[in-house]
């Protein structure tokens, strides 16, 4: 089942500042949505909460395979 974004308040980093070209992120109740910024009709991505935090701490202690 989908979740329900109408009500969902998108938000980007500061980093971005003003650009879409970035993602944004929604929180729901037990869930992260993920967006394109460039487009925000598009395909949604969603994480369970221990997923999202799971993902977050990893880029924190820069354990990815970024350049």
């Amino acid at each position: 089942m989908s979740p329900d974004l109408t009500t969902a308040v998108w938000r980007k980093s500061s980093y971005s500042q003003g650009q879409a070209q970035c993602v944004e992120v929604a929180c729901l109740r037990h869930r992260a949505a993920v967006r394109d910024s460039k487009n925000p009709d598009g395909n949604v991505l969603v994480f369970g909460v221990a997923s999202w935090r799971a993902f977050l701490a990893m880029l924190r202690e820069h354990r990815h395979d970024l350049p």
